[in-house]
């Protein structure tokens, strides 16, 4: 099992193009959905969820949370986790800081406190949100083994174009994609 992640955020469309993928091949993904971009597409939070994909906390507004204080990096993590229990009746059962592989110590701590204990991270990142093409992703996807946790972006066209063929991938490598809670509970 592979756990396929996606950052929500940037244009609403990519999103229904991924999750319409993900349900013609089977595929679960987990999605860390940016606050405000939940906020203006509210309507992505039961699609997301309804469909059988995790949806998890990606903070408020990403920011370098590294960068903030402790009274703002709770605000953003609590801010996002309201609005997920607001739209879905869950906090979501995932935190991923944001501008960041690994959440500080101080993440972790407030992370924790706000009902997320375990922040998700990742082991494989075709920087897709570098726009570096379709063919580009698909190759950082391949680096991929069982038990990893791959890091992709909504809202970048050539993420959508990679994925058929990352799933294809994927399957032929005898991976199968699944959520993160999927992954790390089993």
């Amino acid at each position: 099992m592979v756990a396929v992640t996606f950052h929500g955020g940037g244009d609403p469309s990519t999103a229904t193009d991924i999750l319409d993928i993900c349900a013609q091949r089977g595929a679960r993904i987990t999605v860390l959905a940016i606050g405000t971009w939940l906020q203006a597409n509210p309507q992505l939070a039961t699609a997301i969820v309804s469909r059988g994909h995790d949806l998890g906390n990606h903070t408020w507004s990403h920011p370098v949370l590294s960068d903030l204080g402790a009274d703002d990096v709770r605000a953003e993590i609590t801010r996002c986790r309201d609005l997920l229990v607001q739209l879905t009746g869950s906090a979501g059962p995932w935190f991923r800081t944001s501008s960041g592989q690994h959440a500080s110590p101080l993440i972790l701590r407030l992370a924790g406190e706000a009902g997320y204990p375990v922040c998700l991270s990742y082991d494989v990142d075709p920087e897709d949100w570098t726009d570096p093409g379709a063919a580009a992703v698909r190759a950082g996807v391949a680096r991929a083994v069982a038990g990893s946790v791959v890091s992709l972006h909504l809202g970048h066209q050539g993420t959508v174009e990679a994925l058929p063929a990352i799933l294809d991938d994927l399957q032929a490598r005898g991976l199968q994609p699944v959520t993160a809670t999927t992954l790390l509970t089993s």
